[in-house]
């Protein structure tokens, strides 16, 4: 058995060989290209072992080299960073560090701590295409909302009778709107013909509403400086164009999460899950993955989420306090799924609100109820059974019955 470090970077990497008496068999650095991958191919063969003899340590997931060593079966091992930091004491008290020093201490963490740490077992295809479409969503909701935030500004200048005219203002009506009428001069031009035959070509939902729409359009509004009208008039129509790009595009994007997420056999239990949605029960399901062994307990998904908190305990001190190392996209779709669920759960809400006044903030609050849900879909997701509301509350009930 030899151990490999890596230490990486975007265009070259160093690497380290031990054997399984922590002698350095071979240090070099490769490059980030296909020579330099084969380049630690053909280290491995020098060895004359196979490549499942040989396990590697390495700080990312998200990397050609990573891509490239679970093609060919090496067994690969993440090693988060602040827990490569823990190590690198064994070696150097001093603090000094290196790419070449790295790459050792990796090698080195991996060799006596190999049981602490998690074996890089990617999810099936599909499970990592819901991943992405999860991630494509996202930003484009980032991307909307400051473009929002961007074009709100202008028109707090320039046009506020656009505001809540067709409701949010991301709504495609609203942006059609203001790519054809970008100032409040030329929609202030129009009759009520022309403004009943704009909602009408742009499928307006709601055609009651028409009139009242056209009466808060020509309502008395203070007038903006002609001068500051003129020069935003260019970037109220292309704000409104590219939103209307990317409102669109992740209409699209959720479309086809709805569909790669039908497909997955473990969907029916994401579904089930109140509050989930569209958008959280394949985010859910992406983040626990395929791998039931990934989390062999419900601690375990709660500590990789970062919903419990790290307790430090010491002769008569204790601290309990945030956890900052975790995955924090989990986190967020956790804390997410738990105020989603306030609004279709009874136990859910009830235990938000009992919780609240012991907490800092709601941001905390939704935190300990999700970590509460953690235990729960870890428990469906390991049966394979479907949330079922009424049997939870059965459960719940008899866990407080007080025992004779």
């Amino acid at each position: 058995m030899y151990y490999f470090g890596v230490d990486w970077s975007e265009d070259h990497h160093n690497l380290c060989i031990q054997n399984r008496f922590g002698a350095v068999i071979t240090e070099l650095e490769l490059r980030h290209s296909l020579d330099g991958f084969e380049q630690l191919d053909l280290e491995r063969r020098k060895l004359a072992v196979p490549a499942n003899d040989c396990l590697v340590a390495i700080e990312t997931s998200y990397n050609l080299l990573v891509d490239y060593l679970l093609d060919r079966d090496y067994i690969v091992y993440l090693i988060p960073p602040q827990v490569t930091d823990n190590y690198r004491g064994r070696r150097r008290s001093s603090g000094a560090r290196t790419d070449e020093s790295d790459a050792a201490v990796l090698a080195m963490a991996l060799r006596i701590d190999r049981d602490c740490h998690q074996r890089l077992r990617p999810n099936s295809a599909l499970t990592q295409q819901i991943l992405a479409q999860v991630r494509l969503v996202e930003i484009l909701r980032r991307s909307i909302q400051r473009q929002t935030n961007q074009l709100r500004t202008v028109l707090l200048r320039t046009f506020p009778q656009a505001f809540g005219l067709f409701g949010k203002l991301t709504t495609q009506i609203s942006l059609h709107f203001l790519m054809t009428y970008p100032t409040a001069k030329e929609a202030l031009a129009l009759d009520k013909s022309q403004f009943e035959a704009f909602c009408r070509s742009h499928r307006y939902s709601r055609p009651g509403l028409i009139s009242r729409r056209y009466a808060q359009l020509m309502e008395p509004a203070p007038e903006a400086n002609p001068i500051a009208v003129q020069a935003y008039r260019d970037q109220v129509r292309i704000l409104a164009e590219l939103l209307l790009a990317q409102v669109q595009s992740r209409l699209q994007a959720l479309s086809r999460l709805r569909h790669l997420f039908d497909q997955h056999p473990d969907a029916f239990i994401f579904a089930s899950l109140p509050g989930a949605g569209d958008l959280l029960a394949p985010a859910l399901l992406a983040k626990f993955g395929d791998h039931r062994d990934r989390f062999p307990s419900a601690a375990s998904a709660q500590a990789l989420a970062g919903t419990c908190p790290v307790t430090k305990a010491s002769g008569k001190r204790k601290i309990v306090s945030f956890r900052r190392g975790c995955d924090r996209e989990f986190r967020r779709i956790a804390q997410q799924f738990a105020l989603a669920s306030c609004s279709q759960s009874g136990w859910a809400l009830a235990y938000w609100r009992e919780a609240r006044p012991r907490c800092s903030s709601d941001s905390d609050a939704y935190r300990r109820l999700a970590n509460r849900w953690l235990v729960i879909i870890w428990k469906l997701w390991q049966d394979r059974i479907a949330y079922d509301e009424t049997f939870h509350l059965r459960q719940r009930a008899q866990r407080r019955r007080p025992r004779s």
